[in-house]
């Protein structure tokens, strides 16, 4: 089955591909290698305000980053030239969950877009992957996620 056939059946419809909101670009290419710029949650597109263990919990994180996860794809079905079939496999997922000191389950967050992934690009979405609790995000969001990816040559 294709991306697009999965993407179809979970009932995803990739979003426009978002502008930088500062000095960057979205995504560079390295070789057969295409890296995404983090990309923060936005829910009804807005971003997705808030901090874990002050006003949110585990459960709307993976929400969340579920959210982020639709957003990356759409920025590297762009890195791809239109075509997500090109993806050879995802190979590292780096995520930024807004969190008080206390607040130890920023992998339980981060899992929303992983699992996506996989469901998506079976076993090519498996990654490596890094979570952090942080102080604070850009405008104040929950999560930013970036990926690297590897594409067919």
């Amino acid at each position: 089955m294709s991306v697009y056939e999965k993407l179809k059946n979970l009932g995803i419809e990739l979003p426009a591909v978002a502008s930088p909101a500062a000095a960057y670009v979205m995504h560079a290419r390295m070789g057969n290698q295409v890296l995404l710029s983090g990309h923060i949650a936005k829910k009804a597109g807005k971003v997705w305000v808030g901090q874990f263990g002050r006003d949110m919990q585990t459960d709307e994180g993976r929400s969340a980053a579920r959210a982020v996860a639709i957003d990356l794809l759409a920025t590297l079905q762009d890195a791809c030239g239109g075509d997500l079939n090109r993806v050879r496999r995802i190979v590292k997922l780096m995520s930024l969950v807004n969190s008080t000191p206390d607040f130890t389950e920023q992998h339980l967050v981060t899992n929303g877009a992983s699992e996506l992934l996989v469901e998506i690009f079976g076993e090519r979405g498996r990654h490596a992957r890094s979570a952090f609790g942080v102080a604070q995000l850009p405008l104040g969001a929950c999560v930013e996620i970036e990926l690297i990816a590897e594409l067919d040559a």
